[in-house]
């Protein structure tokens, strides 16, 4: 077996309108592609990463809640690398998004912070500079 990659992320949004808004205009992810499955009743919207691989953005009707505090066993969060740590929570923060501290990797020595997406979903934003 040969892993050479992440392709893709799915993500289930309970509002699609406001996850797209997120995630495309906030996050300023481009659109790959927008598709309406009408046996699904769903949306399918594909963004690229930077890297190449994509965050898949689905809606269904009447999906449960995700369990994200406390913890729940499997996908912790979603990391998103960045090039300017501050530079970009002032972004964020002029959007209105609520976003933790920085704080430390403690192992790596990079700066780190965490939000949330519409629905809750963790996000940490990883500052990789070189």
């Amino acid at each position: 077996m040969q892993l050479i990659g992440l392709h893709h992320i799915a993500i289930i949004g309970a509002n699609y309108a406001r996850s797209r808004d997120f995630y495309h205009r906030i996050l300023g992810l481009p659109i790959v592609s927008e598709t309406w499955r009408e046996e699904r009743q769903s949306w399918k919207l594909n963004l690229a990463l930077p890297d190449g691989s994509q965050i898949e953005l689905f809606s269904f009707p009447s999906p449960p809640p995700r369990p994200s505090r406390p913890e729940a066993c499997g996908l912790r969060h979603l990391a998103l690398a960045v090039g300017d740590l501050g530079q970009t929570r002032q972004t964020l923060s002029a959007e209105g998004i609520e976003l933790e501290a920085i704080r430390t990797d403690e192992l790596t020595g990079q700066r780190f912070c965490f939000l949330a997406d519409p629905d809750g979903l963790p996000i940490e934003l990883y500052e990789c500079r070189h």
